[in-house]
């Protein structure tokens, strides 16, 4: 593996996730807050015997090695149990987005053919419709947590006392499946990416560690929720590789309740998307630090990150965004910018242990600035999507994976988002990136969110149509609207300006704040 120091090693043969991320830490770490969240606290002895229980629990259950448990889990000390837990015993673990609508939950217990499924108490009412439907053809075992368990379910505390734990983690390989995650849905009907017992350790260490630089001391908190390949990453992977601390957010993560968290718990690393960025910018409690103290690192994916909120963010708070893009399907982030080395607009340079390409659509390498492509080889990638063997073939190309992103490279070899490819279009013969007219509407005062897509005038020709969301206190106007299009002039290019200008309430996305574009496209483009 490039760069890889020769203190640690990718692992290989008999290797089991939970052993080396929980067990590892019982004689040294044992005493050490593993997860705190607004009502509990769970050491890493804790989290051990938790998790072992759950593991033997599956186990009483009648649930066997390779089958799958469905997680529909708010951020709390139960998640980690469940999930390390059944990995621990060699059981795949599937957390869903907890924001997802029932069809969309039945689409995915049914679609990973569960043999359980735990549900936070909180989202009981929302899912029991979902859970009598399927349970009606076949078995299917409920278990809830955080609450109390109606009949026919059974409580995750009582199950939890009532068990006691698995002495030995399962004889699982570090190619084993050990986990799925289904893609957010940003171009349609989401797909299992199913992820090895190797790959959290893995990302652990090639950016958590060489990134990051997290260690033992170090009090994480992500508003990336752990369903999210990216908040899995911010939230267990890195701390729990290092022995340190993560704040779990139980609670929709707005900037006020986000702010408030910061207050409490004085985090040191903070990770959030560029959609909440923006939101705490607006915030006017916003200050040094974000309120804490000892905050020293600020990370963002899940979309790119305009240049200009991380350099509001900056002269604000006094501390760099480290915007990166990872994937579900490459389980994190794999191009990044780091410490010192951070230029705004841009997604900075592969990950240590990756390597990144763009190429033409005849697969053929890109020029140096010539929009293509990016696709990308790691460890990390996932063995395939379940049940899709076309989409599969088509994104996991022997050791490239095909990220469906636009980018160009400068000659100093940062990477440049451009867009989805699906949402890239020509205009003029030339072609034009969502994200850069976006880019370039957001700096304008009166923008607060915008979305951009191609749009066909009365020649059939596509040009850049805009939504907007406006800041409170402006209101669309011709003028505005005017004032605007020169502004996008100005910024990023006299062809690149939106011919049509929408404000609408809110912009589509899903539930891990990526714009739904296609949406946009289909009902109002």
């Amino acid at each position: 593996m490039a760069d890889s120091p020769d203190r640690w090693a990718l692992p290989t043969g008999r290797y089991n996730a939970a052993a080396d991320l929980v067990d590892r830490h019982l004689r040294t770490r044992g005493d050490h807050p593993a997860f705190i969240d607004p009502s509990a606290t769970l050491t890493y002895r804790d989290l051990h015997d938790r998790s072992a229980r759950f593991a033997a629990a599956l186990h009483l259950l009648g649930v066997r090695r390779e089958q799958r448990v469905v997680l529909i889990m708010l951020d709390t000390v139960d998640f980690p149990v469940a999930f390390w837990g059944a990995i621990r015993t060699g059981i795949v673990a599937v957390p869903l987005n907890t924001l997802l609508t029932a069809d969309q939950w039945e689409f995915m217990i049914e679609d990973s053919r569960a043999a359980a499924v735990v549900v936070s108490a909180a989202l009981l009412d929302r899912a029991a419709p979902v859970f009598e439907k399927i349970r009606a053809a076949r078995p299917l075992h409920v278990i809830v947590a955080g609450g109390t368990a109606p009949g026919g379910t059974i409580g995750l505390d009582a199950l939890l006392e009532g068990t006691p734990p698995e002495a030995a983690p399962a004889d699982t390989h570090a190619d084993e499946v050990a986990f799925w995650l289904y893609t957010s849905g940003s171009t349609g009907q989401p797909k299992g990416a199913r992820h090895v017992h190797a790959s959290p350790a893995v990302t652990a260490e090639l950016y958590g560690r060489r990134i990051l630089a997290i260690g033992p001391d170090d009090v994480m908190f992500s508003a990336a929720k752990l369903f999210f390949a990216y908040g899995l990453g911010n939230g267990m992977s890195f701390p729990m590789a290092v022995g340190a601390t993560t704040i779990l957010l139980p609670d929709r993560p707005t900037p006020e309740v986000v702010l408030a968290t910061i207050a409490r718990y004085q985090p040191t690393i903070f990770g959030g998307v560029p959609t909440l960025y923006a939101g705490l910018l607006a915030a006017p409690a916003l200050g040094p630090g974000a309120g804490s103290r000892r905050l020293r690192a600020c990370i963002s994916a899940g979309e790119a990150l305009p240049e200009d909120i991380g350099k509001r963010w900056r002269a604000k708070v006094g501390i760099d965004i480290l915007d990166g893009i990872g994937s579900t399907e490459m389980l994190h982030i794999f191009l990044c910018n780091r410490p010192g080395e951070v230029r705004y607009g841009s997604t900075g340079r592969p990950v240590p242990g990756y390597e990144a390409r763009i190429i033409d659509e005849h697969g053929h390498l890109a020029a140096v600035g010539e929009i293509g492509e990016l696709v990308v080889k790691g460890p990390t990638a996932a063995e395939g999507y379940w049940n899709q063997r076309d989409k599969s073939r088509r994104t996991f190309a022997g050791e490239w994976t095909h990220t469906g992103d636009k980018y160009r490279m400068d000659a100093d070899g940062f990477y440049y988002y451009c867009g989805r490819t699906d949402d890239m279009f020509k205009s003029s013969g030339i072609w034009v990136s969502p994200f850069e007219v976006e880019s370039a509407l957001v700096t304008h005062p009166a923008v607060l969110e915008a979305a951009v897509v191609g749009h066909d005038d009365t020649d059939g020709l596509t040009k850049p149509k805009a939504f907007l969301v406006l800041r409170p206190g402006f209101s669309g106007s011709e003028a505005l609207f005017e004032e605007l299009r020169q502004h996008v002039k100005d910024k990023a290019g006299p062809w690149k300006y939106p011919r049509w200008i929408e404000v609408i309430d809110e912009l589509p996305k899903t539930a891990t704040g990526k714009i739904q574009r296609f949406k946009l496209r289909e009902t109002r483009g």
